[in-house]
């Protein structure tokens, strides 16, 4: 700062205003120390800054992997708050051969100069239940329910099943088959819940469930398999590849979607992927969760409160394109 004041003709505390984004700094004097920062090569020093602060404007996340749909959208979206916050992001993973808890996670975390960490809970864990987050590192869950010691948002996992179900039945369907997600994933095991209770409540008829693993080729056999089903009229899939496997598969064994076979999804996922995309579907808003997470991180690492044992929902949105039929 010396070496910058020196060149630029102004004193270190002037330096200092501008290294800092102050308002207090004249135009014209502002553009002689950024040329002088540049011609010496002068970059604000990370580690001094955080100590000066007490805060590394950093926060970290946690995944249980980052190439799935949803969890590349959420991670986007927490990164893109963050830059506009001046905060950076730490990503870490839950490693397989280890120890996979909320315990586990955190003390790893800690380790890295992280104000704060938003976790995506997307699998069941041993210590959701009682976990308690260190008392100097505010922590954020992305998971289907409310926690006893730490906030929470997501999606309505269940309660986009049980619309997905009321607009099929709305469509003259007697009932309606599903194909869901890994028996590991919470959000398979809402949706599947929000599915069958939503039937049942109907007083309509439970058919078998197909497991499926997000992937399409999961949905195509599925597919195939229930286009021998002559009760079969509409399918709920958890998820938009494994819905468009499922249309592929009716097709190959003869089935018309939506003549025959009513499909729908979940995510919205395949839009920019797929062309003509003729799936009707539930989109879920992974980047208004990712921005809220980071919100409500952010908001504590400043000293704010924000309300635990309660989830913020992220509402779902049906999207109507042509894989659906009117029977009634």
């Amino acid at each position: 700062m010396q070496d910058v004041a020196k060149e630029a003709g102004v004193s270190p505390q002037t330096v200092s205003r501008v290294a800092n984004g102050s308002d207090a700094v004249k135009s014209e004097t502002r553009q002689k120390v950024e040329a002088a920062m540049q011609k010496l090569g002068y970059r604000p020093n990370y580690a001094a800054r955080a100590l000066k602060r007490g805060r590394f404007q950093d926060i970290g996340v946690v995944m249980f992997n980052t190439a799935s749909f949803g969890n590349s959208r959420i991670l986007d979206s927490v990164i893109s708050s963050a830059a506009e916050d001046d905060y950076s992001v730490t990503i870490q993973t839950m490693r397989h051969g280890t120890e996979r808890t909320l315990a586990s996670a955190i003390e790893r975390m800690q380790r890295q100069p992280v104000d704060g960490v938003i976790v995506v809970l997307e699998e069941r864990i041993s210590d959701f239940v009682g976990y308690k987050p260190p008392k100097e590192l505010p922590v954020v869950l992305i998971c289907e329910g409310p926690a006893d010691h730490c906030p929470t948002v997501d999606a309505d996992q269940y309660g986009c099943s049980t619309a997905i179900v009321d607009y099929l039945m709305s469509k003259g369907h007697k009932t309606v088959y599903h194909i869901a997600g890994p028996a590991t994933s919470r959000a398979a095991e809402s949706r599947a819940r929000g599915w069958r209770e939503a039937l049942e409540q109907m007083g309509a008829p439970v058919p078998s469930m197909y497991i499926g693993d997000w992937c399409a080729d999961s949905g195509y056999q599925a597919g195939v398999a229930l286009a021998h089903d002559p009760n079969c009229t509409a399918i709920y899939a958890a998820n938009d590849q494994m819905a468009y496997g499922a249309i592929l598969g009716l097709q190959s064994a003869g089935k018309r979607v939506p003549e025959d076979v009513s499909v729908v999804g979940v995510d919205d996922s395949l839009v920019d992927m797929v062309p003509r995309l003729n799936l009707t579907t539930m989109r879920m808003r992974f980047r208004d969760i990712g921005a809220t997470a980071f919100s409500m991180v952010r908001r504590q690492c400043e000293g704010d409160r924000v309300p635990v044992g309660v989830k913020t929902v992220i509402p779902t949105e049906l999207v109507e394109r042509g894989s659906v039929r009117d029977i009634s």
